[in-house]
């Protein structure tokens, strides 16, 4: 054997050693996992299933591409998979043609109301795991399209629909559907109290079906903000119908429940509805106050604060107006209220009336303690003094009578940039 046959023999040996790095790269990975086993074509599957796997396919790419008439001549024959008792889980089918159908509909230019019904009543009655959910979309659509009689009686069937023992899932639709109904009722009741008010108040009729409908709402809605959670759009309606009765304490009682139970998740808007509500009953300042209090605590960068800092200038106490310093200083630091005008000129008037006590560099000193290395780049560079000069030349000024003060120990670009005429005092 000569040399050159020595080495191929050798090379040869080489490349089946299971030792060799090349080899172990070329280790067969596995294969990647199916977005949906549903699709996946199996060795048991019958006729009528491997049609069924057809048409879902045809049926997702026109979906893809949105070829919308294709894809809803495919999803007439493919229901009928749900009828095949056969299959070991067919929830997902359900769920799978639920949402499908309504995405068709949805696009489709000729799709009808009666076309979403047959799907709504189709999927609500092929099973009851989805009946709450299906029949409260249900009357979403109908309510979205104009039709609330027809959905205040999908809403009243689902609220007396039980099924078996009461589970929580169910107990927690059915309240949800409860919260709705009452909804419902008050879009009526305002309707009916536009329609009065154009007519005038000598249709007695009319006066009393209005009644009706508030009776029914209120009952309803008082029940639902018993349980906690977020009910923001339910309480501006129960408050409204209130305040429009007259009934102030009942409403006070509802929205100071609202924002101050502790079983209630934290909602800067229970604050909020609460403060309008008092504000628009000339309560005193200090309750206006206490509710903004307990906003500060929540989100001080709320556009509120801004009605809290002057509210604390008002009462004239020198706490107080520590207080203020603060809460302005805090909105600062939030880059919504960089450059906006009023949140400066508040601190301006913080500032100025500070000046009438001796300690006053004191106190501003100490609050921007821990500011002082990052508020001139928030606020005071070059670039900031540029696009002030430009967009706003009255918040430049502003700015720059409160540069010094807030910041006295540097030397801030902001300040290079001032043209004539702007001073720092």
């Amino acid at each position: 054997m000569n040399d050159s046959e020595r080495e191929s023999d050798s090379a040869s040996l080489h490349d089946n050693d299971p030792s060799d790095d090349d080899t172990t790269k070329r280790t067969k990975r596995p294969p990647l996992p199916l977005a949906d086993l549903m699709l996946k074509e199996t060795s048991s599957e019958s006729g009528f299933h491997q049609s069924s796997r057809i048409c879902l396919e045809q049926i997702r790419e026109a979906l893809l591409h949105h070829r919308w008439q294709e894809a809803a001549e495919y999803m007439v024959s493919y229901p009928q998979i749900i009828e095949e008792t056969s299959h070991e889980s067919p929830q997902q089918y359900k769920q799978q043609i639920w949402r499908m159908a309504t995405e068709i509909l949805h696009h489709h230019p000729n799709s009808k109301m009666e076309d979403y019904c047959n799907i709504y009543e189709l999927m609500k009655h092929s099973g009851v795991k989805d009946y709450l959910m299906i029949s409260l979309e249900h009357s979403f659509h109908l309510l979205l399209h104009g039709h609330m009689m027809d959905a205040k009686r999908q809403l009243s069937i689902i609220e007396s629909w039980r099924y078996g023992n009461t589970s929580a899932a169910q107990e927690q639709g059915r309240k949800l559907t409860q919260a709705y109904r009452s909804l419902l009722d008050y879009i009526i009741w305002c309707d009916k109290k536009c329609s009065l008010s154009n007519k005038g108040d000598s249709v007695s009729n009319g006066s009393k079906e209005m009644e009706s409908y508030f009776r029914q709402a209120s009952v309803s809605l008082n029940d639902i903000l018993k349980h906690p959670g977020v009910w923001d759009p339910f309480i501006l309606s129960y408050v409204e119908m209130q305040e429009f009765y007259d009934n102030h304490e009942d409403a006070l009682r509802v929205l100071t429940s609202y924002a101050s139970d502790s079983s209630f998740p934290p909602n800067p808007n229970a604050h909020v509805y609460l403060y309008q509500y008092l504000k628009r009953s000339d309560t005193s300042d200090r309750n206006l106050m206490k509710v903004l209090k307990n906003l500060h605590a929540l989100v001080p960068s709320h556009e509120l604060m801004l009605d809290y800092c002057y509210l604390l200038l008002q009462s004239e106490k020198q706490n107080n107006l520590h207080k203020a310093l603060g809460i302005a200083l805090e909105m600062l630091d939030f880059a919504c209220w960089r450059r906006n005008l009023d949140a400066w000129k508040c601190l301006r008037a913080i500032i100025d009336n500070l000046q009438s006590q001796h300690n006053w560099k004191e106190v501003v000193s100490g609050r921007m303690a821990e500011r002082k290395d990052w508020w001139p780049v928030l606020h005071f560079t070059g670039f900031h003094a540029n696009k002030d000069l430009e967009e706003k030349p009255e918040l430049m000024k502003v700015k720059a009578s409160l540069a010094k003060i807030l910041c006295p120990d540097l030397k801030l670009k902001y300040l290079a940039r001032l043209p004539t005429g702007i001073t720092t005092t």
